[in-house]
């Protein structure tokens, strides 16, 4: 696919993000809260969102596929992945940090990547509250406000800023909660702020030098991973496997801390 068609793709994320946040702020602090289960909670914002998304990118692009977090609750996570041969799709988080947002924490966004030939290939995470645009395409980079943008060049975990989430069930926490303990013990300082997009995406830019999760979505992870990618940083799973959007862990990194940190992960001390 040529430069000038990724370039167009992501032009498209852009107003599609932007569209979205402009809903997001439209019912800010005017929606109606419901518990999709314990403690994961959907508004109206979030489906004002997604129709907002959904139906410029499905304008634009009729022959494209969609995949939006709020057509796939209650599927399971490889259910949601699109056949080998689909065309280009697009996997849309339209409110990524919905508790932040129920809240009033300006630590929310609106994240639209797109994936061609089975990768990931577009993101645009936008925040609407801090006016911060992050950007990207196969091989046209990183940038944020249109400013390219790098991973840290961080080397050690002892000196690292790391970033994680938590999933919304209880019992699907304790695993994250002891694997905080022993990054703790051997990171600089951790970080839980509530959005796996934005995690990413500061992760691409260099605030933060990496990044894990156990129970991520597709559409949490997908333009944040492009950041990464084309920001010179690492991405696998947390077992260290290849990264797969379709699974539920990812491990991000600048690439420099990336095998330390996996190792602390799995129990090992570092040397």
């Amino acid at each position: 696919m040529s430069t000038d068609q990724f370039s167009e793709y992501l032009d498209a994320a852009t107003e599609a993000a932007r569209r979205g946040a402009a809903e997001l702020e439209r019912w800010r602090k005017r929606f109606v809260v419901r518990e999709k289960a314990r403690a994961d909670l959907v508004t109206d914002a979030d489906h004002a969102s997604q129709e907002a998304i959904k139906d410029y990118l499905l304008g634009r692009f009729p022959d494209h596929l969609f995949v939006g977090e709020e057509d796939c609750f209650g599927k399971p996570i490889e259910a949601t992945r699109p056949p080998a041969d689909a065309p280009p799709t697009w996997v849309v988080d339209p409110l990524d940090g919905t508790v932040n947002y129920v809240h009033d924490v300006p630590a929310y966004c609106v994240s639209v990547g797109l994936m061609v030939e089975g990768k990931p290939a577009v993101g645009a995470i936008y925040d609407p509250r801090v006016g911060e645009l992050f950007t990207a395409a196969t091989g046209l980079g990183a940038k944020l406000n249109g400013e390219p943008i790098r991973v840290s060049a961080t080397e050690t975990l002892r000196d690292s800023l790391i970033s994680t989430g938590f999933p919304a069930n209880w019992e699907a926490q304790l695993r994250n909660l002891e694997a905080w303990k022993r990054v703790a013990y051997h990171a600089q300082a951790l970080r839980r702020g509530g959005s796996t997009a934005l995690n990413l995406a500061y992760v691409a830019a260099g605030r933060f030098d990496a990044y894990w999760g156990y129970d991520n979505w597709a559409w949490d992870v997908l333009a944040g991973v492009v950041l990464i990618a084309e920001a010179g940083g690492a991405l696998t799973t947390v077992g260290g496997d290849a990264f797969d959007p379709f699974r539920a862990d990812v491990c991000a990194s600048n690439g420099r801390v990336h095998r330390e940190l996996l190792g602390v992960l799995a129990g090992e001390q570092p040397a």
